[in-house]
């Protein structure tokens, strides 16, 4: 064994090249976990640390990565072959006449092989060798039993160490190294080895390595790259080929260590941000990741697979685009946002108990880098429906929270992101995109910023509730809607309502049911008489608004068509009731009296059973008559409304009027002062 020993270290030193020294490794891993004699084991690792024709410069974590594996290869043979051998745990395997393991106990092996970290190796090598030890050796999900609890807290204390030493005093390469084996390894350290790590020196060491070194994202300039791949094809489609240098590329940065681990990472950084001194470095993470997901968007915007919409990629892409490389791209693309988002709640959440962060000078800089990342991220996270998840809701509205306190700030965000066409559909899907985000982000500043800018956002949102038809638009149609009726309850905005609401109204009836379906026109009609109802501005303003619309509403529903509306796309087809036209405005009725003042709530109830017997349809008819009942009974009115449908319902022929259609003959409505039938005068 002595004699392999020395010859594996003449071999090395004798190596030309790292490729022929990387070419010992197998054999190096093999003698650690047979090497019985612990100064052999020390010179050993202490030669694998020291050669630096293994560590080539630059120093990369692709290379260092192949050391951390003999390590950690090594330590799980050792440690398996020991159990083989070990009478207590159970049937013992004899090894083969030509094995010979290491005849050390396992803390005198552990020990031995750290001893070969000395002076004469720099400190980023021995968090490869102390990483790689304490993996393999404590992972839970590993087959082996974890390593005694005086030896593991030795090599955490010991792997702490090394790296803060090397995050502080060593080069930017080995930093890197570093990095990435505290990603793998930071989940394994308890917690008050935990924080005795160098977060300050690791937090844009870590940054760095991620989103811009080149085993990293670097920062997304490989997006745009795609763009001279993909190609059309002889059945008049565009297709991105597996076989492309840009597909392989992908592919490549994928399979990079700090891209593999990005869940990982994406921990880490939390870890970091959370525990961090440095609030200045904290805030530098936040530019980062401002600009990294700006320059990602731009490198999309330059890739002809962001023109194509994602309703029409099964028409616009090939066959090998959709199944192979788009969902590859996709996947990292989705990977990224995750660990970005992650990253954000972080920051936010640690300026919400940070005087410093969370002071008039940082907190509205901070609340918008976060709005700006999420908008050059939209169209990663809603593509898959990642806007509703806890981490991204949260960044989100506390961000809008933050921005809300500030109307200036609040109003140069907007200025900033609106759109440049405003006033017009925008034709790129990037672009749609981004209105998408504008829109439903405005929705929540509406309170905040001045009458002026609200009319911009009118202005924005109008050509998205004419009636295009375009399926294209479905959500975009919805967040107009929704941030036109909060543009009109902002009480700020009240000179703004006699130029918009009408406009509104007339574009609604217009765009039932070619372009709003009947969930969407329900909702519409029933916020906008609720924002009529007193004492709002638009009440104030124009007091008879909520009786018009009704009227519009009972007038077209006379000569409306009882034909079933196709279903919504929008909710699930279980749930879902057939609709005609016709009942759809008389539901649109009946969600609007809970809204109504009690002098027209009155003369609306009977109207309202009297057209429940236009509808011809008595499945049509029982919908209706069960969402009346619903209504009165639901608990949606106050009690002076409740009280006046009571009333009506018990004493005034309601219940007739709705079930039967007519009034009984003994309470039949008459004038008052008038004498009835029975009168002898």
């Amino acid at each position: 064994m002595d004699r392999s020993l020395a010859t594996l270290l003449r071999s090395l030193q004798a190596s030309p090249t790292f490729h022929d020294a990387f070419r010992l490794l197998p054999t190096a891993t093999a003698l650690l976990t047979r090497l019985s004699n612990p100064l052999n084991l020390t010179l050993l690792s202490s030669q694998l640390l020291q050669n630096d024709i293994l560590y080539p410069h630059p120093t990369s974590i692709t290379n260092s990565r192949q050391l951390f594996s003999v390590f950690y290869t090594a330590t799980l043979r050792f440690r398996e072959d020991k159990r083989r051998r070990d009478p207590t745990q159970g049937q013992q395997q004899i090894p083969p006449p030509e094995y010979s393991g290491s005849q050390l106990s396992e803390p005198d092996w552990f020990t031995a092989v750290v001893k070969g970290a000395d002076e004469h190796s720099p400190r980023s090598r021995h968090v490869l060798l102390l990483g790689a030890l304490l993996l393999a050796g404590c992972d839970p999900h590993g087959s082996e039993e974890p390593v005694g609890r005086a030896l593991r807290v030795k090599l955490e204390g010991a792997l702490v160490r090394a790296a803060n030493l090397a995050l502080v005093h060593g080069d930017d390469e080995g930093k890197a190294v570093v990095s990435w084996v505290l990603v793998n390894t930071v989940h394994l350290l308890g917690e008050p080895t935990r924080a005795e790590v160098a977060f300050d020196a690791l937090l844009p060491v870590l940054m760095y390595a991620t989103f811009t070194g080149l085993e990293g994202l670097e920062m997304g300039y490989w997006v745009g790259a795609i763009d001279q791949d993909v190609e059309g094809s002889p059945d008049g489609k565009f297709g991105w080929s597996a076989n492309s240098r840009s597909f392989q590329r992908v592919q490549e940065i994928k399979s990079r260590p700090m891209v593999q681990v990005l869940g990982g990472v994406s921990r880490l950084l939390a870890m970091a941000i959370d525990a961090a001194q440095d609030r200045q470095s904290i805030m530098d993470v936040v530019s980062r990741l401002a600009e990294f997901a700006r320059t990602l968007a731009t490198s999309w915007r330059q890739n002809k697979l962001s023109e194509v919409d994602i309703s029409e990629e099964v028409q616009v892409l090939d066959g090998e685009t959709i199944r192979v490389s788009l969902p590859v791209l996709l996947q990292l693309l989705r990977d990224t946002m995750f660990a970005t988002i992650i990253a954000l709640r972080s920051v936010v959440g640690r300026l919400l108990t940070d005087r410093f962060l969370a002071s008039d000078i940082n907190a509205p800089g901070i609340a918008i880098q976060c709005l700006h990342t999420l908008r050059d991220m939209y169209f990663i996270s809603h593509r898959f429906g990642q806007t509703s998840s806890s981490q991204y809701v949260f960044v989100n509205f506390t961000a809008l929270d933050l921005l809300n306190q500030y109307p200036r700030a609040a109003e140069n965000y907007l200025a900033t992101t609106k759109p440049k066409d405003a006033g017009a559909i925008s034709r790129h899907p990037l672009d749609r995109n981004l209105d998408l985000f504008f829109l439903n982000t405005s929705e929540h500043l509406t309170l905040t910023v001045s009458a002026r800018m609200n009319d911009e956002l009118l202005q924005v949102a109008l050509p998205y509730i004419q009636a295009q038809g375009d399926p294209r638009l479905g959500e975009l149609y919805e967040a107009a809607h929704s941030l036109i009726l909060t543009v009109f309850a902002a009480p700020q905005n009240a000179d703004l309502l006699p130029k918009h609401v009408p406009h509104y109204i007339e574009t609604l009836m217009a765009s039932f049911p070619s372009v709003l379906n009947p969930r969407q026109f329900r909702l519409a009609i029933k916020a906008v008489v609720k924002l009529a109802s007193p004492p709002s501005a638009i009440a104030n303003l124009m007091p008879h608004l909520q009786a018009i619309v009704l009227d519009l509403l009972s007038q077209r529903l006379i000569h409306a068509s009882e034909a079933i509306l196709p279903s919504m796309s929008d909710i699930p087809m279980e749930s879902q009731q057939p609709l005609s036209e016709k009942t759809t405005l008389l539901l649109a009725i009946l969600d609007s009296l809970p809204f109504l003042p009690v002098s027209l709530l009155v003369d609306w109830l009977s109207i309202s059973a009297d057209l429940l017997f236009k509808l011809d349809s008595t499945a049509q008819r029982a919908i209706c008559q069960q969402k009346f009942w619903e209504t009165l009974s639901n608990g949606d009115m106050d009690v002076e409304r409740a009280a006046t449908c009571v009333t009506w319902w018990n004493h005034r022929g309601g219940r007739e009027l709705a079930m039967l259609g007519e009034l009984p003959e003994e309470e039949e409505y008459t004038m008052s002062g008038a004498l009835g039938q029975e009168s002898k005068l």
